[in-house]
């Protein structure tokens, strides 16, 4: 017994890993033939024990419950003082890993959904018990078996899918014969890796046991095998994960993000989180959410708090959702030097374009004793190591969008990493925009902003599809925060521009001086009794610093080519729209 616990403790936990949503799935690691070699890329790094404890029993039907009880399969460690210790959590191995190379004695979970046949490659001769929750796209009959045509078994990590065959032996098949297994419906497949024998994949998955686990009717299933068009998909929000556009959309984004992590604690900078309530607003345009829900007296239940504004407000002034962080970010640059937050944002926008969202995600780095020069090489070496990552590691994905999306948009994000960016200023964009020979929506003038066409154009047309950085913009366009130029009508501002996109990334050295910027507040008319503690910053021991803003959801937007910013992220906030 203390042999079989010590062995089950020594399991390492990166192997597998499971579902917060523990309802879902549940899976075991089953002791290995010694004689068959683990998959390399796992096992050299964690060696499975010589002699861990047995399985557990099959999956049974829970006898006290009419509905099936999921739990991780998973060894336990002895408690101190006798009694079951907690489960050792492990790494689920994903449908990506044992589609990649040759893999023993593991399971993984995940839904199905329409997808195209993807490329397996290592696993002939590996034999592999599947714990399996998907849903069937296709069912095929043929002469004494049943193709479960174009299984996706998608788990969040790959596009393709894994083929099944199944033979009338195998335990469950009377659920196919009955066609309960339909499009959207879950079930439970176990069964043996084996060689394909058709040519769409390399290998397929031999089933031994079907277990229907939940049905969907097919005539109310919202997602058909008809392509949907994006509109619609809009209006179920919490089923259009199952699509590949969407599945593929939410793979790069979750590359986008840990490679953001990744770029920022690689280069010293410490993350902060920011305030989602505030009282300041970082670009004094006034395009804030007033969430300030008001009380009669302090003592006032907060269930009782009236939403009228009369009587006291909840915070003693008003208050609003955040604009930006970088205001708060500023405090912590002056204190650990480089800093970044990655939050969300709102914007009190009426607009319902495709660019403009009401709820989004920020990314803003700020930088201690930096310049401008200093804030446009961080944007530069940021977009180019996100978009290289993402070109590396989501490459079937990529794929995807090239084909089905964008034709064209490897090579524009290749373009990206690869080539060096241009800068100009801002006056010497607006002279170019003024020679260009094509007529614009907007005008160009000096002391106007550039609109997406105009960004567009300079990027795209006027420099070949290489990114742009245009600096030096008119102080009246900009924010209060912004340093002003020794000419005293610009500000040492920045835009990053990109094709498709337009401008991607703003940034700007920050004023570090405290005439300026009062002088500044003034100019504005905001109250500067708002931004006291902002002020104190520049009263001691104040630095010169830079940082910029990144939409998280424009650069979800630009890597993978969709059109629409609604669909750059899981359920958007419009106006009029708050569902899901």
């Amino acid at each position: 017994m203390a042999a079989a616990a010590a062995a089950a403790a020594a399991v390492p936990a990166a192997l597998i890993r499971g579902r917060s949503a523990a309802p879902l799935l549940v899976l075991h690691r089953r002791a290995r033939n010694p004689k068959t070699p683990l998959r390399r890329s796992a096992a050299s790094l964690h060696p499975l024990p010589r002699s861990p404890p047995p399985p557990p029993p099959p999956l049974i039907p829970n006898a006290a419950s009419s509905r099936w009880r999921w739990r991780r399969r998973l060894f336990c460690r002895p408690a101190a003082e006798g009694g079951e210790g907690v489960r050792e959590f492990r790494r689920r191995l994903r449908i990506a890993d044992v589609k990649g190379g040759a893999s023993e004695g593991v399971g993984w979970g995940g839904w199905g959904r329409s997808s195209r046949s993807g490329d397996g490659s290592g696993l002939v001769g590996c034999r592999v018990e599947w714990s399996i929750v998907h849903r069937v796209a296709l069912l095929r009959k043929g002469l004494n078996f049943i193709i479960l045509d174009l299984l996706r078994v998608n788990d969040g990590s790959c596009l393709s899918n894994m083929q099944c065959v199944m033979i009338p032996d195998a335990e469950g098949y009377d659920q196919v014969e009955l066609r309960t297994v339909t499009a959207g419906a879950s079930v439970l497949v176990e069964g043996v890796v084996v060689s394909s024998q058709g040519a769409k994949q390399k290998v397929e998955v031999k089933v031994a046991r079907l277990v229907m686990i939940g049905k969907c009717d097919p005539l109310t299933y919202p997602i058909q095998k008809k392509r949907a068009s994006r509109e619609f998909l809009r209006t179920i929000a919490h089923l259009r994960p199952r699509t590949n556009t969407f599945g593929s959309v939410t793979r790069v984004r979750n590359a986008l993000a840990y490679a953001t992590h990744k770029f920022f604690q690689e280069n010293g900078f410490v993350w902060i989180s920011s305030p989602i309530i505030t009282a300041s607003d970082c670009e004094g345009v006034g395009e804030q959410f007033c969430m300030s829900n008001t009380r009669e007296s302090n003592d006032c239940p907060i269930t009782t708090i009236p939403t009228t504004k009369d009587g006291k407000d909840f915070f003693g002034k008003p208050a609003f959702l955040t604009v930006s962080g970088q205001l708060n970010a500023e405090t912590y640059a002056s204190s650990l030097s480089d800093v970044y937050t990655f939050d969300p944002t709102f914007r009190a926008e009426n607009s319902n374009t495709s660019r403009h969202l009401a709820e989004f995600w920020m990314i803003e780095p700020e930088l201690a004793f930096a310049d401008l020069n200093d804030d446009m090489a961080c944007a530069t070496a940021y977009l180019q190591y996100v978009v290289k990552f993402v070109l590396e590691n989501c490459k079937e994905d990529m794929d995807f969008f090239n084909t089905w999306i964008e034709k064209g948009i490897i090579d524009r994000l290749n373009n990206v990493a690869e080539k060096n960016f241009v800068q100009l200023t801002y006056s010497d964009a607006i002279e170019l925009l003024l020679r260009a020979e094509r007529k614009f929506d907007f005008p160009v003038k000096w002391g106007l902003d550039l609109q997406s066409e105009h960004e567009r154009y300079i990027t795209e047309i006027a420099f070949g599809g290489r990114p742009v950085i245009t600096r030096d913009y008119p102080k009246e366009i900009k924010a209060f925060y912004m340093r002003q130029n020794d000419d005293g009508k610009t500000v040492a501002a920045m835009d990053l521009l990109v094709p498709r996109v337009g401008e991607l990334i703003g940034g700007s050295q920050r004023d570090e001086r405290l005439d300026y910027l009062e002088a500044r507040l003034d100019e504005l008319n905001l109250n500067k009794e708002n931004y006291w503690w902002y002020l104190d910053l520049r009263r001691f021991g104040s630095v010169p610093h830079a940082g910029f803003g990144l939409g998280f959801e424009r650069l979800v937007q630009f890597a993978t080519g969709i059109e629409n910013i609604r669909d750059a992220i899981p359920f958007p906030r419009t106006p009029g729209s708050t569902e899901f």
